[in-house]
């Protein structure tokens, strides 16, 4: 088995890793905690600063689930 056997283990001990990155990842949610005020937040002083106009804050709002 030698360089074959070398080989499966290199590429089985990779994706036990790489299912662990994924799933961690995947527990964990795409903005971890605070995630949504944060966003909010930034969204807000973008449009104080005047970078997003009003169209573009109302839809990003949207996008973010707040309906205030």
């Amino acid at each position: 088995m030698g360089i074959i056997g070398g080989i499966a283990m290199v590429l089985f001990w990779t994706a036990v890793i790489l299912l662990v990155v994924w799933a961690v990842r995947s527990f964990s949610g795409p903005t971890g905690p605070g995630g949504d005020e944060e966003a909010l937040d930034t969204l807000k002083r973008r449009f104080a600063a005047g970078e997003i106009s009003q169209a573009e804050f109302e839809q990003a709002k949207r996008a973010l689930g707040v309906h205030s």
